[in-house]
C-alpha cells in the first residue's frame, strides 16, 4: 500500500487475486498489533463489502489491546473489488453476496426506482444494479473464501488453523446467514448485520426449514437498526420484520444465537454491528 494509505490503516496489506470462477477481488490484511505468528498465530475474521467497510471495520482491531474489553487476537481480511470494478461495487456485490436463487422483493424494486427518481443514480446505472441479482451466486463467492482466498492468508500471514469469523452488512448480513445454513464448519462464529432479507420467501427461510431441528453449531450474531424499524422505508420496514422471524426461528429450536438492536439508521450502523459482533463472539 501507499504510504499514505499505510498512515490511514496502519499494519494493512493489500493484494489483488482472481477467484476460480474468474472474477479478481481487492484484499486488504491488517494485521494485530505486535503480532508475531510464530509465537501465536491468529485466526482470520473475512469482512465482506472490503471497499466501503475496511475503513471503518479495520481500525477496530486496536480492540485487542483496549484494557477494559480486550478481543481475542485476528487477523482481518477485508474482501471487495480491484480496478476498474471498485468503482461498481454496490452492483457486483449483488452477484457475490446473495445466495443462489434468491427472489428479488418488489420493494427493493421500489427502493431502486426512487434512487432513479432522486438522481442518485441513473437509469442505466439501476438496470445494471438488478441484473446482478438475476444470476447471483453466492455459493461461488462462498468458495472463493475458503477455498481459493484463504490458503493463501494461512501461507502467507501465518494463521492459526481455526477459530475463523465472517462478518457481513446488509447483502453481506444475507451472505453471512446463507454461509451460517450451509453449515460450513470453516467459521466458528459469524455476524450478521441487519442481513438483507427483504423478501418473505428468502431461500434463508427454505434452508433452515430445510435443515430441521439440528442447527448448526457455529455462533452467529445477527443485528439490525432502530431506525429500519420505525423509519418509513418499506425496504427495510421488510428487512427487520423478515430478520426478527428469523432469528425467532432460530430461538425456538434452541440455537447458538444471540442478537443486538443499534441505535443507528442502515447506512450508519455498520460499523455498531461490528463492534457488537466483536464484543459478544470474540471477547477475551
Amino acid at each position: 500500500m501507499s504510504t499514505m494509505w499505510q498512515g490511514c490503516l496502519p499494519h494493512t496489506d493489500y493484494f489483488e487475486m482472481r477467484s476460480g470462477g474468474g472474477h479478481d477481488y481487492g484484499v486488504w490484511v491488517t494485521t494485530p498489533p505486535r503480532y508475531d505468528p510464530a509465537a501465536a498465530p491468529a485466526p482470520v475474521v473475512y469482512v465482506l463489502d472490503g471497499n466501503w467497510a475496511v475503513g471503518m471495520t479495520a481500525p477496530l482491531i486496536v480492540t485487542q489491546l483496549d484494557p477494559m474489553q480486550s478481543i481475542q487476537p485476528y487477523v482481518q481480511v477485508s474482501v471487495g473489488y480491484a480496478g476498474e470494478e471498485a468503482e461498481h461495487w454496490e452492483r457486483l456485490r449483488n452477484r457475490d453476496l446473495v445466495p443462489p436463487g434468491e427472489p428479488i422483493a418488489k420493494e427493493f424494486i421500489d427502493a431502486v426506482e426512487m434512487g432513479v427518481d432522486t438522481g442518485t443514480m441513473t437509469r442505466a446505472q439501476a438496470d445494471a444494479y438488478l441484473a446482478e441479482l438475476s444470476d447471483s451466486r453466492g455459493d461461488m463467492f462462498l468458495n472463493f473464501l475458503t477455498d481459493d482466498l484463504h490458503p493463501r492468508i494461512e501461507r502467507d500471514y501465518g494463521t492459526a488453523p481455526s477459530g475463523h469469523g465472517l462478518f457481513g452488512y446488509s447483502y453481506g448480513g444475507l451472505f453471512s446467514l446463507y454461509a451460517w445454513l450451509t453449515k460450513n464448519t470453516f467459521f466458528e462464529s459469524i455476524g450478521a448485520g441487519s442481513p438483507g432479507i427483504v423478501n418473505a420467501d428468502s431461500q434463508v427461510f427454505a434452508r433452515l426449514e430445510a435443515m430441521g431441528d439440528t442447527l448448526p453449531d457455529t455462533k452467529l450474531h445477527v443485528t439490525f437498526n432502530e431506525q429500519e424499524i420505525l423509519g418509513d422505508l418499506a425496504v427495510y420496514q421488510n428487512l427487520t420484520k423478515n430478520t426478527a422471524t428469523f432469528l425467532h426461528s432460530l430461538t425456538s429450536r434452541g440455537g447458538s444465537v444471540t442478537s443486538a438492536l443499534m441505535h443507528e439508521t442502515h447506512v450508519t450502523g455498520l460499523q455498531a454491528s461490528f463492534l457488537s459482533y466483536l464484543r459478544t463472539c470474540r471477547a477475551q
